[in-house]
């Protein structure tokens, strides 16, 4: 059967539903319960025919949505920010794992672009990072201190300023999405050319190893979570742009609901990020080891909370 076909014969029995899931109808348990394994039936068979589908990731939320409200206790209800990071966004975040690989592309070739363009163009670095900042690294440099800049402030003052800049950041990513997504790209581009001129300008003075163990102590967690949500624009862009079977309304309500979440997963991830920067980055005197060791453990992080925990929820819910 096509999938317009399996839409249509099928479409008021989902919005039926969906409707007693969100208390707009009530319906006779017994035909709720019938209604429930009808959808779970159409979800397997989405799954087998129409394979990453927006009828798939339709259905898949609707037995979801459906699943938590069989199942939801009083101890969850109290518990409701705990089963946030656990379940919910995880869970949701499974359907979007396309679009944060497009975020993590993009993000990645404008690093390249940016590095390209410091190593060909002699003013470039100069140009994206401002002559007082380029001047007071030499300056650092020249005094054998490198990374001295991270030692310039306070630690609370610093960790505080840092996390409320990566915060206004992100937020721009997100919201900026509703230009179709092209203000979402523009936050990327611009915070990933830093980022790549930035590493060639170390990289040119022999500072390369210098540079990224000090650096991406804070750097992995807080570059990884701006790709997460330049992902979160992405989603809202994606809602208005491609409303599949949904009406666009409903489409850009869904996409805005779920970059919304994305967004707040990542506070944690922000504050953690900040506080490494103000508290630990400025400590270059640590072994190279443990420089790893904090960053690699970063990375482990947030590769497991963002694609393979998502992965594990979604293969027990569809078991």
């Amino acid at each position: 059967m096509r999938e317009a076909a399996f839409v249509k014969q099928n479409k008021d029995k989902w919005a039926t539903f969906e409707s007693a899931l969100s208390n707009k109808t009530k319906i006779a348990p017994d035909v709720l319960s019938d209604l429930y394994i009808e959808i779970t039936d159409h979800l397997s068979y989405a799954k087998t025919f129409y394979p990453k589908s927006n009828t798939e990731f339709y259905l898949n939320g609707l037995a979801s949505q459906a699943h938590q409200n069989i199942y939801k206790t009083k101890k969850e209800a109290k518990n409701r920010i705990i089963s946030f990071w656990k379940t919910e966004f995880p869970t949701m975040f499974y359907d979007h794992q396309r679009t944060l690989l497009v975020a993590f592309l993009v993000f990645a070739f404008f690093t390249a672009v940016g590095a390209f363009s410091a190593a060909n163009e002699g003013d470039f670095v100069r140009s994206i990072l401002g002559d007082a900042y380029v001047n007071m690294t030499l300056e650092n440099i020249e005094n054998d201190d490198p990374m001295a800049v991270y030692k310039q402030m306070g630690e609370f003052n610093m960790s505080l300023g840092i996390t409320i800049n990566n915060i206004r950041v992100a937020i721009f990513a997100f919201a900026l999405g509703i230009l179709f997504g092209i203000g979402t790209l523009f936050i990327m581009m611009q915070n990933a050319i830093m980022l790549g001129s930035f590493q060639y300008f170390f990289y040119d003075k022999g500072l390369l190893w210098e540079s990224a163990r000090t650096i991406w102590i804070h750097g992995t967690i807080e570059i990884s979570v701006i790709i997460i949500a330049g992902c979160a624009g992405l989603v809202m862009a994606k809602g208005m742009l491609f409303p599949g079977t949904f009406s666009r309304m409903e489409s850009f309500r869904r996409g805005v609901i779920n970059g919304l979440k994305i967004m707040l997963s990542t506070v944690p991830f922000f504050i953690i990020a900040g506080f490494l920067e103000g508290y630990v980055t400025r400590h270059t005197e640590m072994p190279d080891w443990l420089a790893i060791l904090i960053i690699g453990g970063s990375l482990a992080f947030i590769l497991f909370y963002y694609v393979l925990y998502p992965h594990q929820l979604h293969k027990k819910t569809t078991l």
